[in-house]
């Protein structure tokens, strides 16, 4: 596993890291065995950064982790959390008082005194561009509530706002191959800033792993099937926004380009998806999910695969301008 600084926490981490919104549910039910298997599997495979918010199962994926660090307190963990999302989505809502509150609930459940990373839960937008936010947030580090914070956005536009901020350590995106967008300018502009980069959802709610027809069918607590038109929050976060029939086309695309371009590696097409997303200039480190042990495994062994090349990336490109540029690229 390759290891890299997590921006301005000046913290090690592995180049893939563990999303855990999975553990919440709202993938479809998870035993709490299940949950504790994926987290183990993932730190025995080097992974040590795990990123959770306080909505995930209104904490049920924090307190997985906290159980979880409770056993491994010495193994290098870092924890990013996020909040804001529990409250009526409205820039007066974040304040410091609120702060403190949401960043206290998260300390008692993830079981810490300081909380390693804390980013603001992809808010409305004026919260980006408000100095008062930052100040609170600062005023936190300075207590030892947190070490360091960053934001989650859904634009390209948020991303650039936070970066010009001293003090945001980090920005949580969504970047994979079927969202280029923040090629263009958030990877170069944080590199200069020195701000790290989370990459999430590096397999557009797994259509990149190649598993997915257009018959596929999930569960209906999975929000693949209750946010397909962005009905309970921004669609972005569901196929990455995109058509989930064009998403299984290009998807065979994509699992394709993997055969004739890196089949020596044996690398599967999830596996590659995710190392094109870590091996970005600017990104630190990528967090697939995981619903089981076995694919915690794989996803971290794409943290170890070899530089993909110039001639995959063309691909990558090809794909996304034929079939996803015109529909998304302006949108996020």
């Amino acid at each position: 596993m390759e290891n890299q600084v997590l921006g301005r926490t000046g913290r090690l981490v592995s180049v893939v890291g563990l999303g855990t919104w999975q553990l919440g549910t709202d993938w479809g039910e998870i035993s709490d065995d299940e949950s504790r298997a994926v987290l183990e599997a993932a730190l025995e495979a080097g992974v040590t950064f795990y990123d959770t918010a306080d909505v995930y199962g209104d904490g049920r994926s924090e307190q997985a982790i906290g159980a979880f660090l409770k056993d491994h307190g010495d193994a290098g963990i870092t924890v990013a959390t996020k909040m804001g999302r529990r409250a009526e989505q409205v820039p007066e809502n974040y304040v410091l008082p609120h702060f403190r509150e949401w960043a206290d609930r998260s300390r008692r459940n993830l079981g810490v005194d300081t909380l390693d990373l804390v980013q603001l839960h992809c808010p409305p937008s004026a919260v980006y561009s408000t100095t008062e936010v930052y100040d609170a947030l600062d005023q936190l580090v300075s207590e030892g509530v947190m070490a360091a914070y960053g934001v989650s956005v859904e634009k390209a536009s948020e991303a650039l706002e936070a970066i010009a901020r001293p003090n945001v350590a980090t920005v949580q995106i969504i970047l994979n191959a079927f969202r280029l967008k923040p090629l263009e300018e958030v990877l170069p502009a944080a590199s200069a800033a020195g701000v790290g980069i989370i990459a999430r959802v590096p397999l557009a709610s797994g259509l990149l792993s190649g598993r997915y027809t257009k018959d596929t069918r999930f569960p209906e607590s999975d929000h693949r099937s209750y946010n397909r038109q962005g009905e309970a929050f921004d669609v972005g976060e569901t196929f990455s926004g995109v058509d989930f029939e064009t998403g299984v086309t290009a998807a065979a695309e994509f699992s394709e380009l993997v055969r004739t371009t890196l089949g020596d590696t044996g690398l599967t097409a999830a596996q590659a998806a995710i190392a094109w997303v870590w091996q970005q200039p600017g990104v630190s480190t990528v967090i697939p999910g995981a619903r089981s042990a076995e694919q915690a495994r794989s996803n971290a062994e794409a943290g170890a695969a070899p530089t993909l090349g110039p001639l995959f990336n063309s691909g990558v490109r090809e794909i996304y301008d034929q079939h996803f540029r015109a529909a998304v690229h302006e949108r996020w």
